[in-house]
C-alpha cells in the first residue's frame, strides 16, 4: 500500500469515528509524532522535541550560561 493510499484510509476512518476520546487520543499521538522543525543541522523535530530544546534554553537563559551578541562580536575579531 503506498503512502498516499495510506493516508487515504485513515482519513476515512478518522471520518467515521464517533468517539470524541478516541479522537483526542489520535490528536495527541500525532502531536507528539509530526515534526514541526528541524535543526540547523537538519534533524527533525517533534512538538516534544522543540519543547525539550525551548525548556533547555530557559534554563541556560535563567542560569546565565550563554554568550551576548558583544562577546561573539569582541570574540569574531579576533578570528
Amino acid at each position: 500500500m503506498s503512502l498516499q493510499t495510506a493516508k487515504w484510509d485513515l482519513m476515512q476512518k478518522i471520518m467515521n469515528v464517533t468517539k470524541e476520546s478516541l479522537i483526542e487520543k489520535i490528536d495527541q499521538i500525532l502531536d507528539q509524532e509530526m515534526i514541526v522543525g528541524y535543526t540547523v543541522s537538519g534533524k527533525p523535530l517533534t512538538k516534544q522535541m522543540y519543547n525539550d530544546r525551548l525548556e533547555e534554553a530557559e534554563k541556560q537563559l535563567s542560569s546565565g550560561s550563554y554568550t551576548t551578541q558583544e562577546d561573539l562580536e569582541r570574540e569574531s575579531e579576533n578570528w
